[in-house]
């Protein structure tokens, strides 16, 4: 490997290593992931921090791929996570794999959860569920697993945003509910995903031995 050839091996390394710690931030608005990946984890975090500093509404996210049975009480779902919710809050759950009925087949439920009336009030369920579901609806050549990602972003984003507007407050963090908009940010999780994998798989290695090689 000549020289240009191991510099710009080290700067895409830096890059790599420069973008880890955006990628790998814990959030505290994620309560359970098991669909999720960074990117949308830290969307969702930038998101909730925003809304918090400025309304002081804390929302919650649950992704989870719990198959739940055909009326599956979710308010009662929620009580387990009480300790970790900080009130005045609301809690989006976001269940693909929850059964609607048995007889048609059909699965996934979205529930959303306030701590009280008058946070009900900031928000429209409708807008909020439909944020979600349509993205899942779509057809297209999208994974099940990138659906997912986009549709709890986008309807987290717009219970954000719905609160937010209910105290005449713009949010800055938040995703409008734009096709175009869907489709690049499904981008930036393949290619920040890629990013990773390539630090991970072979400029990790590729820095390591260079560092080795000048002890």
């Amino acid at each position: 490997m000549n020289n240009s050839q191991v510099k710009a091996s080290i700067k895409l390394a830096m890059l790599a290593l420069w973008m880890l710690p955006l990628l790998l931030n814990a959030t505290n608005h994620t309560l359970r992931n098991d669909l999720l990946k960074l990117e949308a984890v830290q969307l969702i975090d930038d998101m909730g921090n925003e809304l918090q500093l400025k309304t002081g509404v804390n929302a919650y996210a649950i992704a989870t791929n719990e198959h739940f049975p055909e009326r599956f009480n979710l308010v009662e779902y929620s009580k387990q996570y009480k300790a970790k919710l900080s009130k005045p809050y609301v809690l989006f759950i976001f269940a693909p794999y929850a059964t609607i009925t048995k007889k048609s087949e059909a699965k996934g439920r979205v529930g959303i959860i306030p701590s009280s009336d008058d946070v009900r009030a900031m928000y429209n369920y409708d807008d909020v569920r439909d944020a979600g579901i349509n993205i899942v609806a779509i057809k297209d050549s999208n994974t099940d697993e990138d659906k997912f990602n986009i549709a709890v972003v986008q309807a987290y984003s717009e219970l954000a945003d719905n609160i937010a507007e209910s105290k005449g407050i713009k949010l800055e963090k938040t995703i409008p509910n734009e096709m175009g908009t869907m489709v690049n940010i499904l981008r930036i999780f393949v290619y920040s995903g890629t990013l990773v994998l390539l630090w991970l798989f072979v400029f990790r290695p590729i820095w390591i031995r260079i560092k080795n090689e000048k002890k």
